[in-house]
């Protein structure tokens, strides 16, 4: 099976998914380009049917290498690669970020930039810190709009968290591949000039996780639930699913989850849970990646930390 993960580069420390070219120094907008193997362009074709007819629809594809990346609606505007680095010059010209990966999946189907803030960490627990970044990501085969947003990543074990605050800005962290798509960046960039207090509050609600603790018999609720098989009794409960529950409540024990302030908490419940989605699940290391970022998996650490808060604040 083809590799997710086309391209890419990181800086300095081995990301989780241990994939893409290394450097030792954040990258310029340039460089990033090169290093991420997306210094190439999407274009446009027009679409007939088998028997000559023209449709409204578009086939979007590579400049370089003419393949195909997908089928997109008549008002659809590709966000050029460069145009998503070229996003970031203002935080790096001021000192607010530097490129920290960057790459694509599926041939170009899929792309995403990562920028770390240059801003103090969050301690979420004694020893137990996470770092602030901004996501970029887009689709050049039209399946997902352009995302823009941030993402805690936890030191102790690089997994990629959930951003959990709902804030205002939220509507406007999806935007449409239309002719005003620059525009929409540009109110984006405004809105999170100011959000690092946003960032902040999503740290507290990691804090009241690491204050609240868990027994066996809530843990185990707890990862039924966000499988999704809380109300079935034992025996109904498949083989696999029985074996990935028995997996997430190993992950709840091992170091990483269960140093102090952090063991035998609904923080370390959730962080066992994204452990297993960033190390566990599904096939492949760049698979994981892709669906943390792009599918299901993005939508279940969502879950998996709203079913913790749950938990947690019924424990108060």
């Amino acid at each position: 099976m083809a590799h997710a993960v086309e391209s890419m580069f990181y800086v300095k420390e081995t990301p989780w998914h241990g994939l893409g070219e290394k450097l030792e120094e954040a990258p310029t907008i340039s460089e990033a380009i090169e290093k991420s193997g997306l210094d190439w362009e999407v274009g446009l074709k027009s679409l007939v049917t088998t028997d000559g007819t023209s449709v409204s629809h578009k086939a979007t594809y590579r400049k370089d290498s003419d393949n195909i990346l997908g089928v997109v609606g008549p008002r659809y505007v590709p966000l050029q690669n460069k145009e998503a680095f070229d996003w970031f010059q203002p935080f790096i010209d001021n000192g607010e970020a530097s490129l920290n990966t960057g790459g694509s999946l599926h041939n170009g189907e899929k792309v995403w930039v990562l920028a770390k803030l240059n801003r103090d960490n969050s301690q979420i627990a004694k020893n137990d810190e996470v770092e602030k970044f901004i996501l970029l990501s887009n689709s050049h085969n039209g399946t997902t709009a352009i995302r823009v947003g941030y993402t805690p990543i936890r030191v102790v074990c690089a997994n990629t968290l959930a951003f959990a605050t709902e804030c205002k800005s939220s509507n406007l962290m999806r935007i449409r591949h239309t002719r005003n798509t620059g525009k929409h960046m540009e109110n984006i960039r405004d809105i999170m000039n100011n959000i690092d207090a946003e960032f902040e509050s999503t740290a507290e609600q990691y804090r009241f996780l690491a204050s609240r603790s868990y027994n066996s018999v809530s843990l185990k609720k707890y990862i039924k639930t966000v499988m999704g098989v809380a109300d079935k009794p034992e025996e109904d409960i498949k083989t696999r699913t029985r074996t990935l529950l028995d997996k997430v409540l190993e992950l709840s024990e091992n170091p990483r989850n269960n140093m102090p302030g952090v063991g035998g908490t609904w923080w370390g419940a959730y962080n066992a849970y994204n452990e297993y989605l960033n190390y566990s699940k599904g096939r492949t290391n760049d698979n994981r990646m892709d669906s943390l970022w792009f599918g299901t998996s993005a939508n279940d650490n969502k879950k998996a930390l709203d079913y913790a808060m749950d938990f947690a604040q019924s424990t108060v």
